[in-house]
């Protein structure tokens, strides 16, 4: 069974009095946990098409699974259970509350879901331990860095222990040092883990690090890079030649 698959997924908005057809048959399937990432230019639809599978959009046409589960169709019970323990999601922007400490913004959504305060805060601190946050529980996200705060999200987004994370352009807000650290953290949590790991990039440094590369274009999947090693120099080439064949 397919940790990801979408079947001939069609994705369409209206801006105004124009029709802008943001995904035009979408096939993708994943097979095997690992870190995988989504490249394309602006406007090819990888953010639209990590929405969907985050359930945060629904598709005009096709079938998306996750996880094993076809999530198209849920009802608004479902898919609220399905965000909150099925996937975890990352944001360029962090969305931490600024109110709140480190601890409070991983722990949150299980004190949303109704888990005792307790063990929410169990599981939080041990999570921030694993990134190696611990010492920084306290702080709230001004006193953190840009790196220190994506770490945040992603220990939020690990809280459930999702079978899927989705991160959309996690480190376009980072220097290219905590930039590298995450790409390593997140391909270190993919194998330890046993995570499937899709992440939204426009960046060969970024794709290096994952086990291949779906390329949208015109908003359909072009091409398929499995980088067994490749550099960004070589990645970078490899993508540009697929694109203008495309």
């Amino acid at each position: 069974m397919a940790i990801i698959r979408c079947v001939n997924v069609h994705k369409a908005y209206t801006l105004g009095e124009r029709r802008v057809d943001a995904l035009r048959g979408i096939d993708l399937e994943i097979q095997t946990p690992g870190f995988y990432a989504i490249m394309g230019a602006s406007g090819s639809g990888k953010s639209t098409l990590l929405h969907l599978l985050a359930a945060l959009d629904v598709p005009d046409v096709g079938e998306v699974h996750v996880g094993g589960k076809r999530i198209d169709g849920l009802n608004d019970r479902e898919l609220t259970s399905f965000r909150r323990r099925d996937v975890g999601v990352v944001f360029q922007q962090f969305n931490l509350i600024a109110t709140m400490t480190a601890v409070q913004n991983v722990e949150l959504p299980a004190l949303l879901a109704g888990e005792d305060r307790n063990s929410a805060r169990d599981r939080a601190m041990e999570l921030l331990k694993r990134l190696g946050l611990d010492g920084r529980a306290a702080h709230r996200p001004e006193a953190l860095s840009g790196g220190e705060q994506q770490r945040v999200a992603i220990a939020r987004a690990l809280l459930f222990s999702p079978p899927v994370v989705l991160a959309d352009e996690p480190t376009g807000n980072l220097d290219s040092r905590s930039a590298e650290s995450l790409w390593n953290l997140l391909s270190e949590l993919s194998s330890s883990q046993g995570l499937t790991v899709v992440m939204v990039t426009h960046e060969p440094a970024a794709a290096a690090h994952c086990r291949a590369i779906f390329i949208l274009q015109d908003g359909q999947v072009s091409g398929r890079i499995d980088t067994d090693g490749l550099d960004a120099s070589t990645l970078a080439s490899e993508y540009q030649r697929l694109h203008r064949s495309a």
